[in-house]
């Protein structure tokens, strides 16, 4: 819980009971994780918290009149995407205890990286004659805490769409392929896109149970993960830009391969492993096997 430190006069913070937030999979509702190791862009996420607010004493302690509002708002904000957006809001139309469920589904494809949650106890109006040093304005925040789901794990994750290949370029019966843009310096969401073959359904099967696999599941993801990461690599490994001591903006691709790069292979140079694709492509892939950790429980 956050300790605001604002200009006006906030109620304590006994006055707000409230729940963790839980992760509803499936219809059934677990605690909140530090993190979904397994999540993709196609995966949403549905988010769902109880929050107990004595009215009264919230305003009284705020020094608000009987007929100021208070309200209760949900915002959410992915790092990845850096966008934001309303997980719920509630009017507190109760004079005492008012209990107020948030209840949202984020769409995968505006998530990713750090997803945070802060929940807010705000001022809807401030009344006819608030007292003395009492909030004035509406949207003033009462009390705020928050909470953080981390959706971007060690692999490679961006982007993704599940089509039917025969209606591609892609031979019919490959199970995926990564689209690479090639411009280091552009923005990385909008330059990766992870295409999955519907027609070989053991692949499609395993990223639909993302969020629960079966054991053949978690080794088709980790194949997937792996050759993505060799792909990335290999491709950056192409541009005479990318180098040790190049600088991109962040969350541009040439950032995201550069922090691939250091990730699986710490302490090596992006000369030497150059030079390993160049002549030893088998051996690179292999290296790479082993950093990336595939078929692999982590």
């Amino acid at each position: 819980m956050s300790t605001l430190v604002l200009p006006y006069r906030t109620p304590p913070a006994t006055v707000v009971s409230v729940g963790n937030w839980r992760l509803v999979v499936d219809g059934e509702e677990v605690p909140l994780p530090d993190a979904l190791p397994d999540w993709d862009y196609q995966m949403d996420v549905e988010l769902r918290r109880s929050v107990d607010v004595d009215v009264r004493a919230a305003r009284a302690g705020a020094g608000l009149p009987d007929d100021a509002r208070l309200g209760l708002a949900a915002v959410w904000t992915a790092t990845g995407s850096n966008l934001r957006g309303s997980l719920g809001r509630a009017p507190l139309h109760a004079d005492g205890m008012c209990t107020v469920d948030l209840h949202g589904v984020l769409r995968g494809s505006e998530l990713g990286g750090i997803l945070a949650l802060e929940t807010a106890l705000v001022v809807s109006s401030p009344g006819d004659r608030p007292g003395p040093f009492a909030p004035r304005r509406a949207g003033s925040v009462l009390w705020s805490d928050e909470a953080t789901l981390r959706l971007q794990g060690d692999a490679p994750l961006f982007p993704m769409t599940v089509i039917d290949f025969a209606h591609t370029s892609f031979p019919d019966d490959a199970a995926w392929h990564l689209q690479i843009g090639p411009d280091l310096d552009s923005a990385a969401m909008g330059s990766l896109l992870l295409l999955i073959n519907e027609r070989v359904e053991t692949v499609a099967t395993a990223f639909a149970n993302a969020a629960r696999p079966r054991a053949v599941d978690r080794a088709v993801l980790s194949a997937v993960h792996a050759d993505c990461a060799r792909v990335m690599l290999e491709h950056a490994l192409t541009h005479e830009q990318f180098t040790d001591d190049a600088h991109f903006a962040e969350d541009s691709l040439g950032a995201t391969f550069l922090n691939l790069f250091h990730q699986l292979f710490p302490g090596s140079t992006v000369r030497d492993r150059r030079m390993r694709l160049e002549h030893a492509p088998g051996l690179f892939a292999s290296e790479l096997q082993a950093a990336v950790r595939i078929f692999q429980e982590t």
